[in-house]
């Protein structure tokens, strides 16, 4: 319990502590005195430029993360798999060509990206199941129809780069992770509909920790188990799309975000997703802050941060997992 909280305790803090940093650090620069009194007084202008184009990015990173995280821990527990990721399997990748393709023949549906990415996460979903269904489900084997689920996906994806129209200029933010020039508007977006699949996923929790049981002894104990996985799933697709529409195309943060919550505060998920919200949270708000200031004025996508750790980190739970099912 103590080291719960005490987890608890330290990851608020550092999320808090990362926040002002990235609040007063970058291309303007403030004393947190400055920045404070700006924020109340108005009559600052390097805070007012602040408040218009970089709290939108921290917030728009904030819930990325968490959205990204909290679709990890859903994926894996519907899955029964600890390498199911919303961005290793191609829920993000479907999500963001489904998209993409829309927009670009329809320019203006533009605003309407959220719901196109939900579809698009949805056929991946649906195709990772389908695919990798024989006489059940082989962990090892639906990770591998995911990374090549995935691996097609963004394949067409990238392909779209290459056409240079203005209708694909407009929309690359479904396929890059950059979150400059993020605007109120997105906040409100990944807002709205990332706080929505937070709060499900939390009254969902109870499922997902049935769902680590047998499903026989889950039945007997009054689940319906094949409504509960489609409920479940349904909201990490809807997590994984709002996330990629808005913050663009991240992967591996609902792999490590996860494992490493489990370590902290247990698999008990009515306190395992409220976790690893935050963890997700600031592990995305850390790797923008640092992909704009390290090289800076270049930047660094939070994309390419992921991959860089997240790459060695698969491997490392690939390993693992060949030893857990012995193949």
């Amino acid at each position: 319990m103590i080291k719960k909280v005490g987890s608890f305790v330290v990851v608020i803090a550092l999320l808090v502590a990362a926040i002002i940093y990235s609040a007063m650090t970058g291309s303007i620069k403030v004393g947190i005195l400055d920045l404070v009194q700006g924020l109340f007084s108005g009559t600052n202008d390097q805070v007012e430029v602040i408040k218009d184009l970089r709290f939108p990015r921290i917030l728009v990173s904030l819930l990325t993360g968490a959205a990204l995280a909290v679709s990890g821990v859903l994926l894996q527990a519907v899955m029964k798999n600890p390498l199911a990721d919303a961005g290793v399997i191609g829920i993000s990748s479907g999500a963001g060509l489904v998209s993409l393709t829309v927009v670009t023949i329809f320019p203006g549906l533009f605003f309407w990206m959220p719901l196109f990415s939900f579809f698009g996460g949805a056929l991946a979903c649906y195709l990772v199941y389908a695919l990798s269904w024989k006489s059940g489900l082989s962990p090892l084997r639906l990770i591998l129809v995911g990374i090549a689920i995935n691996a097609t996906f963004t394949g067409l994806g990238q392909s779209f780069n290459y056409r240079g129209s203005y209708a694909v200029t407009s929309v690359n933010q479904a396929i890059s992770s950059i979150f400059t020039m993020k605007t109120w508007t997105d906040v409100q977006i990944i807002g709205l509909y990332g706080l929505i699949g937070l709060l499900l996923s939390l009254l969902l929790s109870s499922w997902c920790n049935m769902l680590s049981l047998q499903d026989k002894t889950a039945k007997n104990l009054g689940l319906r188990v094949t409504r509960a996985r489609l409920l479940i799933s349904v909201v990490a697709v809807l997590l994984a799309s709002v996330a990629t529409a808005i913050g663009g195309l991240i992967a591996f943060v609902g792999l490590l975000v996860p494992h490493i919550a489990r370590t902290l505060v247990g698999s008990d998920h009515k306190v395992l997703i409220p976790f690893s919200a935050l963890g997700g949270a600031l592990l995305i708000l850390a790797a923008d802050t640092l992909g704009r200031t390290v090289l800076a004025p270049t930047e660094i996508p939070a994309s390419i941060i992921m991959t860089i750790i997240g790459g060695p980190f698969l491997i490392f739970m690939l390993r693992r997992s060949e030893r857990v099912y012995g193949n």
